[in-house]
């Protein structure tokens, strides 16, 4: 995840100890209470049913099968927190849809975890939602793709719109802080301008702008993701919106993910525009060492297979039902895994030549694979130039 609000207004947020405060190497004193082993924040796609069919959907699924049961999630939870993993993300999936969520939020929080759910927030239900606060859930981010009519067309329910905004109302009127998830395409792109609309009038304070990745249904997407000149042209549009939120008062949190070669970007504006704060950002992403799949960002799925994240379900690296998450994560004997984990001496071509290879660490090497059929081959959705990467 690339900070835009952070790095680009200045802004202090809360998840700037597990962004920064875990990167290896030497950390600023106001940082150092934070410094320890990068434990992976963990998304477990608790299950593949789902009341909507979104046409991006990483997980292609839509109906339940094979999921574990609420013993073995218990369990699960008990391996994370064993491990020391600092946050649980419930997905699908629909997450909602499980019965036993409430038992298994409650669990993550009584562990110590901290508890969010990644949701399309229409069965998000008043009652719902107060049982969410009161079990302490920290977080709710709602999938949105546009306004109502664009929205509904993707998530492929006439309605899906409107029942996804109470969903968040319910949230808000809870205490529950509430994000948007947005996944651009060129179908949507032109969206984006009503969505930060929509964030300001309705005072939704975060959301997080996500690249497309070639996996699960989107492997059909594949044409419809931005060009590279319309990549720049959106960050240049989202990094002017985010401003102009944080200069007039807002308190919004805006982050773009899945392509790490945003921050070398943002830092290259900044030096451009002669901030003094270019290079203090040009050290935070340093910090943040880009990509981190296999690493500080880990996934299960709803059957207890462990992927590197939640987009690359053609690596399978173990089964919680037959090993121990820990012994999964840390498995020497795991060649491609070991790679994974320092990706930077295994990427080739341009992103082995670049210099911001410490930023990015090779960009995402799930899509990547989804692209060229090699793992460490060029990311195509790298949109700096040869100039800028010299």
């Amino acid at each position: 995840m690339i900070g835009i609000s952070k790095l680009y207004c200045g802004t202090v947020e809360a998840s700037d100890p597990l962004r920064y405060g875990r990167a290896s190497g030497e950390l600023p004193s106001h940082l150092l209470q934070f410094a320890s082993d990068k434990k992976p924040v963990v998304v477990w796609n608790a299950t593949s049913a789902c009341n909507l069919r979104c046409v991006h959907c990483y997980a292609s699924e839509g109906k339940a099968s094979g999921e574990l049961t609420t013993k073995q999630g218990l369990d699960l939870i008990e391996q994370l927190t064993d491990y020391g993993a600092p946050v649980i993300l419930f997905s699908g999936g629909e997450p909602t849809l499980r019965k036993d969520l409430p038992v298994l939020i409650e669990r993550a929080v009584k562990s110590g975890r901290r508890a969010v759910i990644s949701t399309n927030g229409t069965l998000i239900t008043q009652d719902m939602a107060m049982r969410f606060a009161d079990l302490g859930l920290s977080y709710i981010g709602v999938s949105l793709d546009g306004m109502e009519e664009v929205n509904d067309e993707f998530r492929g329910v006439k309605g899906a719109f409107r029942d996804a905004m109470q969903g968040i109302y319910n949230s808000m009127h809870q205490g529950i802080k509430v994000g948007l998830r947005f996944t651009m395409n060129k179908r949507n792109v032109s969206e984006i301008p009503g969505i930060f609309d929509l964030m300001k009038n309705e005072g939704i304070p975060r959301i997080c702008l996500y690249h497309l990745v070639y996996t699960g249904r989107a492997k059909e997407l594949m044409e419809e993701d931005l060009t590279l000149e319309q990549t720049r042209q959106t960050l240049d549009l989202i990094m002017d919106r985010t401003k102009e939120m944080v200069d007039a008062g807002h308190g919004v949190e805006v982050l773009t993910v899945d392509n790490h070669a945003d921050g070398p970007y943002v830092y290259l504006r900044m030096k451009a525009e002669g901030s003094p704060k270019a290079e203090e950002v040009l050290e935070l992403l340093r910090m943040n060492a880009g990509n981190s799949s296999g690493l500080g960002i880990g996934c299960i799925s709803w059957n207890g297979e462990v992927y590197p994240d939640q987009f690359w379900r053609t690596k399978v690296l173990g089964n919680v039902t037959q090993q121990r998450f820990g012994e999964i994560w840390d498995n020497r004997e795991n060649e491609f895994l070991m790679k994974l984990k320092n990706k930077k001496e295994h990427v080739t071509g341009r992103c082995r030549e670049c210099r911001w290879l410490d930023v990015c660490a090779g960009n995402f090497r799930a899509r990547a694979e989804a692209a060229t059929g090699d793992p460490w081959g060029v990311d195509p959705a790298c949109y700096l130039t040869d100039e800028e990467i010299a």
